[in-house]
C-alpha cells in the first residue's frame, strides 16, 4: 500500500468558486436522481485544466493555473487535456484489470509478494479500511513501470522492499499486462515531469528557491522508485464485505499521498464486459478543502489528473499543497454488477534522496529528527510504521 495520512485542512477554499461550479453543474446535470436527494450531495468542482500543448512549452507562464489548482487555496489537483496517445493507452490497460482479477486463484497467489508488503504484484484483501476491516472491495496490481529491477544491492532490497524489489509479471497468463502497464506508466511520468517543471517555476516565483538546491523535476527524473497501481473494484455483490462507516469513502478511505506527484486516470466502468457510463453521479473522487469541507472533483475521461503529495508540499514550504481525498462507490439501483478500473502513477523521490523538512510545515513532526533531515526511504519507513504498525 502506498502509505498516506489524512491531514487537517489549513486555508480557505473561496466560496465563490464552489458556488459557481455547483450552480453550473446543477444546471447541466440530468434531473433523474434515484438514490439520494441532490441537496444532500457535496458540491461538484471541475479541476483546473491545462492543455498539453501549453504544458510542453517549458518557458510558458502557467503560474496562474498552477496557483489556482495546486497553490495554497487550490484543491491540490490539476488535469492535463489532449495528451497524445493517452486515451488509447488508458483504455487498453484499464480493460485488462478485470482479466487480472479473474485469473485463477493459484496464479494470483504466485503473483503476490508478501516480502514487499504486497507493494509488487497482485494484492487483494491485505489493506485495511477506516473501520479496521480488511478491504475486499478492490484488488491492485503494483509495479515499477520504469525499472523492472531498481537495484541489485541486496542490502537495499532488504531495507526498502516496497521500492527495491523486482517487478512480477504474469508472463505466461497475461503477457499483454506488462506492455500496457509500462506504456501508460511511462507516458504519465513524462507528462508529470513537464508539470513538475512548471511547478518549479511557480514555486521559485514565490521565493522558495530550488527546494534546498534540487527542483521537483530533477528529483522525480532521477528517482528509481516510481510505482504504478492498477486498481480493480469488484462488482458489489461479488464482495464478501459489507459497507459501513463513512459512505463517502466507501471505495477508498481518506488519505493524503505522501510522495511527490500522483498521476490519475478517470475510472472505467464495465458491466457484463461492456463499457458503461458511471452508474451514479455521486460516485467518484472527493477532496477535503482547506476549511474542512468535502467536494466532489471531476475531470474528463480523456484527461490526465495530477495530485500533489505531502513531500512536495513540505519541500515547497507550502506553496504546493497536498489534500486529503477518498473515492465513493456508486450506490444507485443501476450499480449492480458494475465493475470499475483505474490507474495511479506514484512519482516520488529516490529512496536515497535526502529531504530537509522545514519546521513550519507541521506534517509528521514527531517522525523528523532534530536536524530535520531524512532520506525518502527512511521517511516512508517511519510513515508505514506509524500508520500500519502503530509505532513512531
Amino acid at each position: 500500500m502506498e502509505a498516506g495520512s489524512a491531514v487537517g485542512a489549513r486555508s480557505t477554499w473561496p466560496p465563490a468558486v464552489l458556488n459557481r461550479d455547483r450552480d453550473r453543474d446543477r444546471a447541466r446535470a440530468p434531473r433523474r436522481v434515484r438514490c439520494r436527494a441532490a441537496a444532500a450531495m457535496p458540491p461538484s468542482v471541475r479541476t483546473v485544466s491545462i492543455p498539453f500543448a501549453d504544458l510542453k512549452e517549458r518557458d510558458r507562464d502557467l503560474s496562474g493555473k498552477i496557483e489556482e489548482g495546486l497553490g495554497p487555496n487550490g484543491l491540490g489537483i490539476i488535469s492535463i487535456s489532449d495528451v497524445p496517445d493517452f486515451p488509447a493507452l488508458r483504455r487498453t490497460l484499464l480493460r485488462l484489470a478485470p482479466r487480472v482479477a479473474n485469473l485463477p486463484e493459484d496464479v494470483k497467489k504466485e503473483l503476490e509478494d508478501p516480502d514487499s508488503r504486497y507493494n509488487f504484484g497482485w494484492s487483494h484483501g491485505k489493506e485495511k479500511l477506516e473501520s479496521g476491516k480488511l478491504d475486499t472491495f478492490k484488488g491492485s496490481y503494483y509495479a515499477n513501470p520504469i525499472l523492472d529491477v531498481p537495484t541489485t544491492d541486496d542490502v537495499l532490497v532488504s531495507r526498502y522492499p516496497s521500492y527495491c524489489r523486482p517487478n512480477i509479471w504474469p508472463a505466461d497468463h497475461l503477457p499483454e499486462l506488462e506492455i500496457a502497464f509500462k506504456a501508460l506508466g511511462k507516458l504519465m511520468l513524462e507528462v508529470g515531469l513537464m508539470l513538475a517543471r512548471h511547478c518549479d517555476l511557480y514555486v521559485m516565483q514565490h521565493g522558495v528557491g530550488q527546494y534546498d538546491g534540487e527542483s521537483l523535476e530533477q528529483t522525480i527524473s532521477r528517482s528509481r522508485c516510481h510505482k504504478g497501481r492498477l486498481l480493480y473494484y469488484f462488482p458489489r455483490q461479488f464482495s464478501a464485505q459489507k459497507e459501513g462507516g463513512d459512505s463517502v469513502s466507501s471505495w477508498c478511505g481518506w488519505h493524503t499521498d505522501h510522495g511527490s506527484l500522483t498521476g490519475l486516470t478517470c475510472g472505467l466502468f464495465m458491466k457484463n464486459s461492456v463499457e458503461v457510463p458511471c452508474p451514479d453521479s455521486a460516485a467518484g473522487l472527493y477532496i477535503r478543502t482547506r476549511d474542512n469541507r468535502v467536494v466532489k472533483v471531476t475531470f474528463g475521461e480523456e484527461e490526465l489528473a495530477y495530485q500533489i503529495g505531502e513531500t512536495t508540499e513540505i519541500l515547497s514550504r507550502g506553496r504546493l499543497c497536498a489534500t486529503p481525498h477518498c473515492v465513493q462507490a456508486p450506490s444507485s439501483e443501476n450499480a449492480s454488477n458494475v465493475e470499475r478500473s483505474t490507474f495511479a502513477m506514484f512519482m516520488q523521490p529516490d529512496w536515497n534522496e535526502t529531504l530537509n523538512f522545514p519546521s513550519e510545515i507541521p506534517y509528521h513532526q514527531e517522525l523528523i529528527p532534530p536536524n530535520g533531515a531524512l532520506t525518502f526511504g527512511e521517511y516512508s519507513e517511519r510513515l508505514v510504521n506509524k500508520y500500519y504498525e502503530g509505532k513512531t
